[in-house]
């Protein structure tokens, strides 16, 4: 007969349910980060989390454990303004590359003397006073961060700050590089589309102006299908690896190089590959001119 006194060490423990385990992972009892992310692997599987929230905790956790040098963009690539350049060189610069803020430089990629922002030339067109424009006169200071700073410790530095850019420097002061706050986010949450984004499982997207946006990751017998072409795809199986390779460097957004009769137009790329082209046909772009011009 059982007289209460019991040993509560025969009696099993309740299990704990998944989001208790979940909980306590976030409250640091998990011995290590690997535990925690078995945890997480197990409540996706469960459907307790979905795939794009697992893989966010998982970009949260990698930031934390990555530095500047793994993602910036290298000093080769930077795109700059001179501290010289008049208002239309500088203008020219904006336009082909798409961005919102440029590095400022002397004599050399090492002497940046500030930040540039796009937005600040538009008062010297809307006042037409595009000849009192000097860059020294508009620019912002540049943060300075070294190679080996965290993600984490940067991204709250940039939310303090305000700042979106940080100029990245090697331990002897050198410019390395530069990175930026969507940099840092996209680590976390992936990509960060923009205007010229099609459906995931879409690889060419025509447009009524008779241009194309492709995905690089475009297979080259699909696109061979879609546009009557003849690209071989023994060396290459993306039309971007394709591209990469006619280019010979990794390109830039906005660099544009023609193949047999199409036009190909970077629309996006990393430093690591392309992303996204756009493709128009090398006659519909003739005709465009000739008409934009009055040609007969």
């Amino acid at each position: 007969m059982n007289d209460g006194n019991q040993s509560t060490d025969k009696i099993p423990r309740p299990q704990r349910s998944l989001l208790e385990r979940i909980g306590q992972a976030l409250q640091g009892e998990m011995k290590d980060r690997g535990e925690l992310l078995a945890v997480l692997h197990e409540a996706q599987k469960n459907d307790v989390i979905d795939s794009d929230a697992l893989a966010m905790i998982e970009g949260v956790l990698g930031v934390s454990e990555m530095q500047v040098r793994d993602i910036m963009i290298p000093r080769s690539q930077m795109v700059v303004v001179e501290r010289d350049a008049d208002l239309q060189d500088i203008l020219a610069t904006v336009v082909e590359s798409a961005h919102s803020r440029f590095p400022a430089v002397g004599e050399s990629r090492d002497d940046v003397i500030g930040i540039l922002l796009a937005k600040d030339l538009l008062p010297y067109f809307i006042h037409g006073e595009q000849g009192r424009f000097h860059v020294r006169d508009n620019l912002r200071p540049a943060v300075i961060v070294p190679e080996s700073k965290r993600l984490n410790v940067l991204l709250k530095d940039f939310r303090t700050s305000r700042n979106h850019m940080a100029i990245v420097v090697d331990e002897y002061g050198g410019v390395s590089g530069l990175v930026t706050i969507e940099d840092v986010l996209e680590q976390i949450v992936g990509e960060i589309e923009d205007e010229h984004d099609i459906e995931d499982d879409v690889y060419i997207y025509e447009h009524r102006n008779g241009e194309y946006t492709v995905k690089a990751i475009t297979p080259i017998e699909d696109f061979n299908d879609y546009f009557q072409s003849d690209f071989s795809s023994e060396e290459f199986d993306t039309i971007g690896g394709l591209i990469l390779n006619r280019f010979g460097h990794l390109p830039k957004r906005g660099e544009t190089v023609d193949l047999d009769n199409l036009h190909f137009k970077v629309l996006r790329a990393s430093n690591r590959q392309i992303h996204l082209l756009e493709v128009s046909r090398l006659e519909h772009r003739a005709a465009s001119v000739a008409g934009s011009t009055g040609g007969d």
